[in-house]
């Protein structure tokens, strides 16, 4: 599948659970650096009970930002994370791809 079909499945997702009325952030890789396991636009959608569809990593850090997504649902503020193999979380997480991945979350209203 293609980067462009798969964003466009994350999007429309989101769209139809917004229709549910159900509380979202999207996950939106920013940046990268060396080895990375998804390209920069790679996204994940998830919901306030941790339900998510699309990618930011490959699987490696999803849980992670599942996590701080839900937070971001119910805070309302945006959060910038980011994960590498330099930093000792990332180990914890499973990027162990020797680079570094830069993930904006915002919610969707």
């Amino acid at each position: 599948m293609s980067q462009t079909m798969h964003e466009f499945d994350v999007l429309k997702t989101a769209e139809a659970w917004a229709g549910e009325g159900r509380s979202l952030a999207l996950a939106t890789v920013v940046e990268t650096w060396g080895s990375a396991p998804r390209p920069t636009g790679s996204q994940l959608v998830i919901d306030a009970d941790g339900n998510f569809e699309g990618s930011v990593s490959g699987g490696c850090v999803e849980g992670a930002v599942v996590t701080e997504a839900v937070d971001v649902i119910e805070a309302g503020a945006p959060r910038m994370l980011e994960f590498g193999v330099a930093d000792e979380t990332a180990w914890r997480v499973g990027l162990s791809c020797g680079g570094r991945i830069r993930v904006y979350v915002e919610r969707v209203n």
